[in-house]
């Protein structure tokens, strides 16, 4: 893999602009490495090597307090991935990193009051756009990381497909919903669900996936238990995070192509299909709550089979494992021949804001 040797690059590049600075008698500023003890990351993130760890899921996220007056961070990218940035909590006006390829330093905030800030750093894209190595911050002279905010003790997953990874929410009617600078994980559903509910945030999504069939050669049940999306020996310790609410919204590509399937399923094997893939969850977090979901594209058409295929999995295996912690929503179909938009993303959340309350208590 080439992002890593790219690291060590632009860290002697660093170095030698640093010491460059000294020679000239300027105070240089201050690096922080990424495995400085204050960083606080939130997502699959592959730590194989804590100087250049590794983000690749959307809703991926790095949080950090920190003194002076300005904020620049490293990353390393292929060019096609696209980043939030939040500084005290600004999420009316972010920062939208349009990353370049290679290791680049990009400033993401100046000219602030002297004092402690906050920043976000939350991935907007999914893994399709490719790996981001994290290089660290860079402070003003002097300055340093203080503690970061407190982790919430509730932890929610949402596990889906575009609608999941937000794709096209950004589009105005007309525009392409594959347009990658449209796509934001933050304003989708499951994250704003996960705001609303004061929780930690995983999202483990990819666009055109299914748990039978997908619109490329890889099913959920094949990617689900994987750190890195597009190595399948890279493998997700699910000790590291267990939530309390996982979030299922699969299906709508599975309504669309299972005609491509030969011989073409059979409804008890395609209420199989996710049985075998709702045992898999439940088996990675025993003690749960699992909202097994599907809309609201036109897979909750009225009239259509699949809502109903979601419902009797969930009874059934309620019955057969006497699992009082599984249970059903359905978004209804919103009408529109595309993705969500942000209005439609923002309905979902609400709805189902309320439904986890009701029934986990929070």
């Amino acid at each position: 893999m080439f992002l890593k040797p790219l690291i060590r690059v632009i860290m002697t590049a660093i170095t030698l602009s640093l010491f460059a600075a000294c020679e000239r008698g300027d105070e240089a500023p201050a690096l922080i490495l990424p495995d400085h003890p204050h960083i606080q990351y939130t997502g699959r993130i592959d730590f194989s090597d804590p100087r250049a760890p590794v983000l690749f899921w959307p809703g991926t996220s790095i949080v950090s307090r920190f003194e002076g007056t300005s904020l620049k961070v490293q990353l390393s990218d292929s060019g096609e991935s696209f980043y939030n940035v939040f500084i005290d909590g600004n999420e009316a006006a972010p920062l939208v990193l349009d990353c370049q390829p290679g290791m680049q330093v990009y400033e993401l905030a100046g000219g602030l009051e002297d004092g402690v800030h906050t920043v976000q750093l939350f991935r907007r894209t999914e893994d399709s756009t490719g790996p981001t190595v994290f290089g660290g911050w860079i402070l003003d002279p002097g300055k340093k990381l203080t503690s970061p905010p407190p982790r919430p003790e509730r932890r929610i997953e949402f596990i889906g497909n575009s609608i999941t990874c937000g794709m096209g929410n950004e589009c105005v009617p007309g525009e392409d919903n594959s347009d990658l600078s449209k796509e934001n994980n933050y304003l989708a559903y499951g994250a704003i669900t996960a705001r609303n509910l004061g929780a930690e945030y995983h999202c483990i999504a990819k666009s055109g996936i299914g748990i039978m069939i997908s619109w490329f050669d890889l099913i959920m049940p094949d990617f689900y238990d994987r750190l890195n999306p597009a190595n399948p020996a890279s493998k997700w310790d699910f000790s590291r995070w267990q939530p309390q609410v996982v979030v299922i919204n699969l299906f709508q590509n599975d309504s669309w192509l299972q005609d491509r399937l030969d011989p073409r399923p059979t409804p008890e094997e395609i209420i199989a299909h996710y049985r075998d893939f709702l045992g898999r969850v439940r088996g990675k977090y025993p003690e749960a709550h699992i909202f097994c979901t599907l809309g609201s594209m036109d897979a909750t058409r009225e009239g259509q089979p699949w809502p109903g295929y979601v419902q009797s999995t969930a009874d059934r295996f309620r019955a057969e494992h006497n699992d009082g912690r599984i249970y059903t929503h359905f978004f209804a179909y919103d009408q529109q021949p595309r993705h969500p938009d942000l209005a439609q993303h923002r309905r979902m959340a609400e709805e189902l804001t309320g439904v986890i309350r009701e029934k986990v208590g929070w």
